[in-house]
């Protein structure tokens, strides 16, 4: 208290309220609103500023403590409670004052408490700064600045540019003027004070009270400070020169106790800095302060530290959830397929469920939805392995059942505790059939064109992983525009419903759907999907969820010409007349001279090789497509034939002439195709 000030003065209105209120009431009074509110768990709930602050003599314009210590400061705090009180009524005694003082330090701790459990509630880096700002504005202090590093380091990196900090966030008070009228305002705009009507709200437009960037220069007073780690007062000899730094020669710096500068350092560097403001109409901060705000910057940096952390993980997880699944799926000819996948909350990003279309030869499709047990990044790599020997396996053209048995026997080379259900079918768009193997997998669905869906009766098999099993396939129709829904089984399993009460739900909703479209045509596909994830509610998301929707469209039996041809000298010769005669009973003369071309060199080289019949079939879809097979499992390859040889061109000319060519490998010999575009079409190449 300045000398020769009266004790009345020296008493903010808040105490002199609390003290008249309570009539004859001890010092205890003016501390019962910060310790009540702080008892509720919230930093910022209805308090006044000065709740948490000591009083100090207005004759002191700057708000400076008449003593460096806490003590002497805490004994002036201490003795202007007391006054309160005896203007009140009471009488001031030793034990009130140290009373006052164990009260004020407990709100210190409450305050401490309750705002360091608000920074540790946010999950990502603007939750957490955000926290900060609303557990010390206005509690702590009248306005907040929060710099972080951009970018900001992620575990061990280092930064191989100039350190620089970015504004992330400001928080204030309403502007001087709103609280304290024209006479306030003119105080808080006093020379070498900080103008608290320019900090802005979060959100709108404006000027910033800063600078917004700002690069530490190595050896500087800013990083020094930083290094440092403490906080200090922008009285201090380094913050003097730190915050104008900081905040941009441009911008008021304040000065005194009204400031104080805190690093913020996570676990192994300095990631940021906090700036925290009081107006000229609130007492400065004290000694004591710097160590709340000492609590409040480390918790905010090892928060910080960890939503960074975890960030990069979330990306981690995504990025491989993204990998695990198809970019985008096949167009096969004679089916159409559409696809979802949903992870089973924002905290599991990653799962073990996955899904694939795979073309083989003969215009078939390979469509596999399987799930691996867990949802952790192990259950994802174990799922990108048995997608990978999925893929494999359907590329040598192995019977559904034979798949599986190699996928089992995978799980258990890769632990014994590598457990999956899969479901493996291959369509056939010419037969209009489907094969089915099923490995402990919820049944598919099939929706008929008419409306009708039924759940197939496909044998249940044991999950893959368990070993010493046997698979069982199944072959079923596929009539043109019925629509076949693979799906996991978090799709139709929650903690509200039994498995068989979801895909009899499922079931419902896709005779439902279906009677809503049209019993002539069938539903779109993509709105489909959307449909069938409708059904989900509020607890029915307790795992990951695959789809995979495949509407069947065939191809006509008049759209296809099959032959048998000896392994003899005249085969190339047959099979060029074959062609032609089906070119003409289709209108597509335009395409004879191509197709007998490589029609012939295709099929000699097969001739040269085989030794049971070779088989010739040519498609009409889209696209002019032939398929040429034979007993013999070597792959073709292209070669660039020397001037001298006399053979060795012939895939060098269905590499020029056709629109896409391959070969594959199958169980009992090769398949080498080739595509043409039809007449009048768009080549897509």
């Amino acid at each position: 208290m300045a000398a020769g000030a009266p004790a009345g003065d020296a008493i903010p209105d808040a105490v002199r309220r609390r003290a008249a209120d309570g009539g004859a009431t001890d010092a205890a009074a003016s501390t019962g609103t910060t310790a009540e509110a702080f008892a509720a768990g919230s930093p910022d709930a209805g308090l006044d500023p000065v709740d948490l602050v000591d009083p100090v003599d207005p004759a002191d314009p700057d708000g400076a403590p008449q003593a460096d210590t806490a003590d002497d400061h805490d004994m002036t705090a201490a003795e202007a409670e007391a006054g309160a009180a005896a203007a009140a009524g009471a009488v001031a005694s030793p034990g009130s004052v140290e009373g006052a003082l164990a009260r004020r330090e407990g709100d210190r701790l409450r305050f401490v408490g309750a705002a360091t459990r608000r920074i540790a509630r946010g999950i990502d880096l603007d939750e957490i700064v955000l926290g900060l700002c609303r557990a010390t504005v206005p509690t702590f202090s009248d306005a907040i600045l929060v710099y972080l590093r951009d970018p900001l380091p992620v575990g061990d990196e280092r930064p191989v540019g100039p350190v620089v900090l970015r504004l992330r966030r400001t928080d204030r008070l309403r502007p001087i003027d709103d609280l304290t009228g024209a006479e306030g305002a003119g105080a808080a705009g006093g020379a070498g004070e900080l103008d608290f009507s320019q900090l802005p709200m979060v959100g709108p437009q404006g000027d910033l009270p800063a600078a917004e960037l700002c690069e530490i220069l190595p050896g500087g007073a800013l990083a020094e400070v930083l290094r440092g780690v403490r906080p200090v007062f922008a009285s201090s000899e380094g913050a003097q020169e730190a915050l104008p730094e900081l905040l941009g020669a441009e911008h008021p710096v304040p000065r005194g106790r009204r400031a104080v500068l805190a690093p913020l350092r996570g676990r192994r560097r300095v990631i940021g800095a906090a700036v925290f403001l009081r107006s000229p109409e609130r007492p400065a901060f004290e000694q004591n302060d710097l160590l709340v705000a000492a609590q409040l910057a480390t918790h905010t940096a090892l928060g910080i530290d960890k939503a960074v952390l975890y960030g990069r993980e979330a990306y981690i997880a995504d990025e491989l959830q993204r990998t695990m699944l198809p970019h985008s799926l096949p167009q096969p000819t004679g089916v159409r397929l559409a696809s979802r996948y949903l992870p089973a909350a924002e905290t599991a990003r990653v799962g073990g469920d996955w899904y694939d279309a795979i073309p083989l030869p003969g215009s078939r499709v390979a469509l596999v939805v399987g799930d691996v047990m867990g949802h952790s990044m192990t259950s994802a790599a174990i799922m990108g392995q048995l997608r990978t020997t999925a893929q494999t396996l359907a590329q040598l053209d192995l019977p559904p059942a034979e798949v599986l048995h190699h996928l089992d026997e995978q799980a258990q080379r890769l632990g014994s505790d590598r457990m999956a259900t899969c479901m493996y079918a291959v369509y056939d768009p010419v037969s209009h059939r489907i094969t089915i193997a099923n490995a402990g997998h919820p049944p598919p669905v099939l929706l008929h064109l008419g409306g009708r869906a039924e759940v197939l009766r496909v044998p249940p098999g044991a999950p893959i992983g368990v070993g010493g099993v046997d698979f069982e396939a199944v072959e079923l129709d596929a009539p043109a525009g019925a629509t076949l829904l693979l799906y996991t089984d978090g799709l139709v399993e929650s903690r509200l419903r039994d498995v068989w009460t979801g895909i009899e739900q499922l079931r419902e909703r896709l005779a439902t759907t279906a009677q809503l479209t049209g019993l002539d045509h069938p539903p779109p596909l993509e709105a489909l999907c959307d449909d069938v994830l409708d059904m989900l509610g509020p607890g029915d998301r307790d795992d990951d969820i695959a789809l995979l929707a495949a509407r069947f469209d065939g191809i006509a039996p008049s759209d296809v010409a099959y032959w048998f041809l000896d392994p003899e000298e005249t085969a190339p010769g047959r099979a060029r007349r074959f062609a032609r005669r089906a070119l003409g009973r289709w209108g597509l003369e335009e395409l004879e001279d191509s197709v007998e071309l490589l029609v012939s060199e295709v099929v000699t080289n097969a001739v040269r090789y085989a030794e049971r019949p070779v088989t010739l079939r040519l498609l009409r879809t889209d696209v002019l497509r032939c398929e040429v097979g034979d007993d013999s499992p070597q792959l073709p390859r292209q070669r660039r034939a020397r001037e001298t040889d006399e053979g060795g061109r012939g895939l060098f000319l269905v590499n020029r002439m056709a629109r896409r060519w391959g070969a594959t490998r199958l169980s009992s010999g090769k398949v080498v195709w080739f595509e043409l575009p039809l007449p009048g079409a768009h080549d897509r190449r």
